[in-house]
């Protein structure tokens, strides 16, 4: 018994020890760890527990092993885990409601924030986006991916991470909600005329119309 809560300790505090790599590095989804054995010498742990938390990590998605490459990071978004989590989540009446009430909550302050923090370059990547769900819609596809990029643009305009982190796998978690009002008759296009109003409120430091545009932005998304 003592020597499997032994083994637990060490276990956790390797993910603990190959999280702080990946914060200190800076690393991104897509790039690469450092290899087994360069691990097992910075983190003074052996091979084989190393192994084992790596094996852990893969199996939640959130790396990759590539043979004769290497493990790289991998993005949450593609992990399988949010899909399946977000099934049984939305199954739930109550629980579905909480969630898009929370999403509520988050992008409204977000609106608010991004009217006094938001860059030029935020508002050219609002733009390119809005650019490239038109032309979606103009051939009859659901923009839903433009949809997403669009509103994370305002959380990340915002400048607090914390909030952004919070957001985006919550909105995962409602994917399917989201795409399922996009696919309504005629919403994809209002859709997109909502957005750029949003968007050029918050270009003004308008907050009260910004917010009020993105409050009827969501009701009328079903969201």
């Amino acid at each position: 018994m003592l020597d499997s809560l032994q083994e637990k300790k060490v276990y956790e505090g390797i993910l603990l020890q190959i999280h702080e790599i990946v914060q200190e590095k800076n690393l991104r989804p897509g790039d690469k760890l450092p290899s087994e054995r360069e691990l097992s010498e910075q983190l003074g742990a052996g091979r084989s527990s190393v192994r084992e938390a790596l094996r852990a990590l893969e199996l939640l998605g959130l790396i990759e092993t590539r043979r004769g490459e290497g493990t790289f990071l991998k993005h949450y978004r593609h992990n399988r885990l949010i899909d399946i989590l977000g099934f049984f989540i939305l199954r739930d009446y109550k629980t579905k409601k909480d969630l898009i009430e929370m999403r509520k909550v988050l992008e409204l302050d977000a609106v608010r924030m991004a009217c006094r923090r938001a860059t030029e370059k935020h508002f050219e990547e609002m733009e390119r986006i809005l650019a490239a769900a038109e032309e979606k819609v103009a051939q009859g596809e659901i923009p839903a991916e433009e949809d997403y990029q669009f509103h994370r643009v305002i959380c990340r305009s915002s400048r607090n991470s914390i909030l952004h982190r919070i957001w985006a796998p919550l909105v995962e978690y409602s994917n399917s909600v989201r795409i399922e009002s996009l696919a309504r008759e005629g919403r994809a296009r209002s859709a997109l005329v909502e957005h750029r109003q949003i968007m050029e409120a918050i270009r003004a430091g308008d907050e009260e119309k910004a917010v009020e545009r993105m409050r009827e932005h969501l009701e009328n998304s079903k969201l």
